[in-house]
């Protein structure tokens, strides 16, 4: 039985495949997404205070709320307006960071660590779940990323552009998956 675990387990390293993923990886960049939505689709959901969020979000203490993120987790400029800062510890040493605004309709994900999220966040934008959630709007892959922009199904208004390295086991010392989601009053 030992014997077959270790081959599985190496097997997993050697391949990184999102049959592979790490469960808690998945689930967290899972639950980024799923507050992402909450955030700018749920106000109510924050308006009086964080617990109703955070029991829409799922994830109960692995998430967060923090006073600041380091710069690299910060949005582009213009969406550094009235920030709210959450921290989602996955493992030990690899999770997300998300940030929304009270003024803005925008968030913002980020996740690194050291760990390779790429077979994570494969998994999780292959799942029958996401694609309920998300259609595939256009994908380009440049210098080792895969950047793929989705349309919210449910409400169409409601983009979000996910950035990630395009295969496993690329560089664990650097942003591993940027996605940024807006979405566009008026019209």
């Amino acid at each position: 039985m030992m014997r077959k675990l270790i081959i599985a387990v190496l097997a997993c390293s050697a391949f990184a495949s999102p049959a592979c993923a790490e469960p808690n990886l998945e689930k967290g960049f899972d639950g980024a997404l799923r507050g992402c939505e909450e955030w700018l689709l749920n106000p109510a959901s924050w308006a009086e205070g964080a617990r109703q969020f955070i029991d829409a979000v799922g994830l109960g203490e692995q998430m967060g709320l923090v006073d600041r993120v380091e710069e690299v987790n910060l949005p582009p400029l213009e969406l550094r307006r009235a920030n709210h800062y959450w921290r989602i510890n996955s493992t030990t040493n690899a999770g997300y960071v998300l940030v929304v605004s009270d003024q803005l309709p925008m968030c913002h994900i980020t996740g690194g660590g050291g760990a390779d999220l790429q077979p994570s966040i494969q998994s999780v934008l292959a799942s029958d779940e996401f694609n309920r959630r998300w259609q595939s709007d256009r994908s380009t892959v440049k210098n080792g990323m895969a950047t793929t922009v989705f349309r919210n199904r449910e409400e169409p208004a409601l983009s979000i552009t996910i950035s990630r390295a395009d295969k496993a086991g690329q560089r664990l010392d650097r942003v591993q998956v940027l996605a940024t989601a807006v979405y566009e009053m008026g019209g």
